[in-house]
C-alpha cells in the first residue's frame, strides 16, 4: 500500500496538462497482460542502462 500512497502524492503534484496523457498510460497498462507487462518494463529499462550506446548506433 506504501507504493500506491507514494504514486497518489506524486500524480497530486503533477500539472493538470500531463494529466490526461498519463490516464490515457495507466488504461493501456490496465489492459495488458501480466507476462507483457513485465516484458514492457524490462525493456524500458534496458533502454534507459544503454541509452547513450543506443545513441551512439543511431549516429
Amino acid at each position: 500500500m506504501e507504493i500506491k500512497n507514494e504514486i497518489v502524492e506524486i500524480v497530486n503534484k503533477l500539472p493538470e496538462e500531463v494529466l490526461e496523457e498519463l490516464l490515457q498510460y495507466l488504461r493501456q497498462v490496465e489492459k495488458t497482460t501480466a507476462g507483457k507487462m513485465k516484458l514492457s518494463l524490462n525493456f524500458n529499462k534496458i533502454l534507459k542502462e544503454d541509452r547513450e550506446l543506443l545513441e551512439k548506433l543511431a549516429k
